[in-house]
């Protein structure tokens, strides 16, 4: 007879079975499935934790691609949306409105980046998910130029060398990840790339301050030569996240700023990934006190319950698109737009944000990751430890030399993330870059088994360098 040992096992592999049998999944060469990348089924999720139908607990250190805020299966947003459900579960936003878009929306303007010398964002068009958010914000950038008359020659985008904005063909256009962009160049827009103001280029002696200033002087220069062509810059405001966790001074920011306002430019900023308290502050801008034209936000948005993005426009955007002429209008729709159930789980993580002080209580975390890190950051082949915030990212070099990075057919970053994972910790890496990005409620225990797990996987993974 069995032991219910066995039992757990058969259940856990039958799992696995039936998913390598219909599922196609997200970023992955499925063909790596079910060896070289472990598949972890995940019957529910308890605070930090994800649990597999075999009983296994793994900490969760990315927070599912870096939705979940405040733990899986957080009681408070799961009772708002059940209460949401028994009352409107959806209905179409063009022509009808509900309760919990118009607070929402009210909540989101009022917490939203502001810069005195400037009128406020004081509009919200709401999406699907982060990818159809930068959607929105391009075509509203262009339309909105268009719509004047007088700049018929605005059609070009700036987006910085590294950058990341998702997968559909707008966002796709903007993004710099050969990996990503290669195979669908074809099919593309051709956005004119900045150089990164990433800290990591930093030649000897440069500070990171360095590295902004001198990549805002770039931008300049770009900028003098596509005068009158462009109708809008995108970034990721101190972090590039898909791109390897590359992290910039806030100076750039202002400079950014400032440059889009001598030339008449809108400024997008995707804080998807980094909005919501990843950054130390709510959102990222505020750290170079700065305001953009457009924000964009989604991922942490609902807490990680349900797929939810958000575009900020000023007035001044808005008024843009008034008309007679139905042409003139914004006429971009999703069947989901403002979903009810969405918008509540949206509004009960702002409660959290509230209710816990949960920025002063993620700064004491943020120190704590800090402490934990330095030690990982002596390893003798970590090129690089940075941190913003919330997110703490290794570079793995062999030596710990910048100049030289491990052979990508050693793949390092994945036999890390199978060393972790034997050992009870989900470290999805970036290439040859581990990090830590955990939903806000990681404990000490959490954290200190995070730190040594991520120190062991790093040894395993470069003992063969």
């Amino acid at each position: 007879m069995a032991s219910h040992d066995d039992a757990i096992l058969d259940d856990a592999a039958h799992w696995r079975s039936r998913d390598l049998a219909v599922l196609w999944h997200p970023c992955t060469q499925m063909r790596e499935h079910p060896d070289t990348l472990p598949l972890l089924p995940v019957a529910r999720g308890d605070g930090a934790w994800l649990v597999g139908h075999d009983g296994r607990r793994t900490l969760d250190a990315v927070s599912s691609w870096w939705v979940t805020l405040h733990g899986h299966a957080e009681p408070r947003i799961a009772e708002a949306i059940a209460r949401q459900a028994r009352t409107l579960e959806q209905v179409i936003l063009a022509g009808c409105s509900h309760p919990p878009a118009v607070e929402l929306a009210e909540r989101l303007l009022a917490l939203a980046p502001r810069d005195a010398g400037r009128a406020p964002l004081a509009k919200v068009f709401y999406a699907d998910n982060g990818s159809a958010g930068v959607e929105v914000a391009l075509k509203m950038a262009f339309h909105w130029f268009r719509n004047r008359g007088d700049e018929p020659r605005r059609t070009k985008f700036v987006a910085l060398h590294n950058g990341y904005h998702g997968e559909t063909i707008g966002a796709l256009s903007v993004s710099d990840i050969p990996l990503y962009r290669r195979v669908y160049a074809p099919l593309l827009l051709e956005p004119v790339f900045a150089p990164s103001p990433d800290a990591y280029l930093a030649r000897d002696g440069q500070s990171a301050e360095d590295c902004a200033e001198e990549a805002a002087d770039a931008l300049a220069h770009l900028l003098d030569e596509h005068a009158g062509e462009i109708c809008a810059l995108i970034l990721e405001p101190l972090v590039q996240c898909a791109g390897g966790m590359r992290m910039h001074h806030p100076v750039y920011l202002r400079r950014v700023r400032e440059l889009c306002d001598v030339h008449g430019i809108l400024l997008i900023a995707d804080e998807i990934a980094v909005g919501f308290g990843r950054t130390g502050t709510l959102f990222a801008c505020e750290q170079a006190g700065i305001q953009p034209d457009l924000l964009c936000l989604s991922k942490g948005l609902t807490g990680g319950f349900l797929p939810l993005a958000a575009v900020l426009a000023t007035q001044s955007i808005y008024d843009g698109f008034l008309d007679d002429s139905r042409e003139r209008a914004f006429l971009h729709s999703h069947s989901y737009t403002g979903n009810p159930l969405a918008c509540a789980a949206a509004l009960a993580s702002l409660d959290i944000f509230d209710q816990d002080d949960l920025l002063a209580r993620n700064r004491d975390t943020a120190a704590q990751m800090a402490a934990l890190a330095a030690p990982i950051g002596a390893h003798r082949h970590v090129a690089d430890l940075r941190q913003t915030g919330m997110i703490v990212a290794f570079e793995l070099a062999r030596g710990g030399d910048k100049a030289t990075p491990f052979d990508p057919s050693l793949r390092i970053g994945l036999r890390a993330y199978r060393a972790a994972l034997d050992r009870g910790v989900l470290l999805r890496p970036l290439g040859d870059v581990l990090y830590w990005m955990p939903p806000y409620r990681i404990d000490d225990a959490q954290l200190a088994l995070l730190a040594e797990t991520t120190a062991a996987a790093i040894e395993e993974a470069t003992a063969c360098a």
